[in-house]
């Protein structure tokens, strides 16, 4: 077998709970040849201890690790950091919470090799709760009627496309062609859009349907839903922020980047607008339609939404008036 090394940057934030059992999925990988670029951003738990524990079981696996502290800076800039110190033929990253199937690695690697116009391959990864990783309750692929497309961009700029982190392998080559200066928007959450956008544009994606990932659920992330509509415009907000900003760094005609620019404004407003009007924030709902007729956006869909809930909240406040009347 020629020694074409995997690097895997993994990100780590307080994840000493969880850690050991991520490591232990990377040790148990039937591929050979791994490099592990851990990237600790600021931890203040015993994430350092863990990982320099692991260094004689890296040893022997004979799995090349490179560690790195930095202060707190979130994940797209220990994704950077990362990107200083790798050294593989194929790269991926991971989230330490989960955890990777054995022949992982290897059946990627795999499938790189046997579609050399690709350069990325994505497997499925099943959904696991936290207190039972024998039975997964879906599957990343659930409700992504694309995956066998080859071509993936359009698809993940809509939030269509496998998202999820531990599943993407990149080849090395195709990411030096589109990212030479290996440095990505430095959003603090989020790394997915930064990392596969540009490698989309350009290059085909390789499908894997078996699952080669576990995800887990935890407690904390199934209650950590918004619960304001200021919590979900953060959010929506920090997501537009990335994608825009990944896009004006990519190499592409400017015309056709504009375009892509306006379609994103255009997308992340009326998740904005949709969202006011599920919350009940009339003042809200008002101004996004009002993006949205600036963006020449307002379609007759949105425009029936809008007059609809707007009566809606006219009479309800109006009832409202007159109960305090009585």
């Amino acid at each position: 077998m020629k020694k074409e090394y995997v690097s895997l940057i993994v990100p780590c934030y307080n994840v000493a709970k969880t850690l050991q059992a991520f490591i232990d999925s990377v040790l148990q990988q039937t591929y050979p040849y791994i490099q592990i670029v851990a990237v600790n951003d600021g931890s203040t738990d015993q994430t350092e201890a863990i990982w320099k524990s692991n260094t004689d079981a890296f040893r022997e696996k004979n799995i090349l690790f490179t560690y790195v502290s930095q202060e707190n800076a979130g994940l797209g800039a220990a994704i950077n950091t990362g990107l200083k110190h790798i050294a593989g033929e194929y790269l991926c990253w991971a989230d330490p919470d989960d955890f990777f199937m054995p022949e992982s690695f290897e059946r990627r690697v795999s499938a790189l090799s046997a579609h050399p116009d690709c350069g990325v391959v994505t497997s499925d990864a099943n959904y696991y709760r936290a207190d039972d990783l024998t039975h997964a309750i879906s599957k990343a692929s659930d409700g992504m009627c694309h995956s066998l497309e080859p071509m993936q961009f359009e698809y993940l700029l809509k939030e269509q496309s496998i998202f999820c982190t531990g599943c993407h392998m990149v080849r090395m080559s195709a990411f030096d062609d589109v990212n030479p200066e290996h440095d990505i928007y430095p959003a603090r959450r989020g790394q997915n859009w930064q990392m596969l956008l540009p490698i989309y544009y350009k290059y085909p994606r390789y499908f894997l349907s078996e699952p080669l990932y576990g995800y887990i659920i935890y407690p904390q992330s199934m209650s950590r839903g918004d619960a304001t509509l200021e919590q979900h415009l953060i959010r929506l907000n920090e997501h537009e922020t990335i994608v825009l900003e990944t896009l004006k760094r990519m190499r592409m005609d400017n015309s056709v980047r504009e375009k892509y620019l306006h379609d994103i404004r255009v997308y992340f407003s009326k998740k904005r607008f949709h969202a006011s009007v599920d919350f009940q924030d009339k003042k809200q709902m008002a101004y996004q339609y009002d993006v949205l007729c600036q963006l020449h956006a307002n379609t007759d869909d949105i425009q029936k939404r809008y007059m609809r809930n707007r009566n809606i909240f006219c009479k309800t406040i109006g009832k409202i008036e007159d109960l305090l009347k009585q």
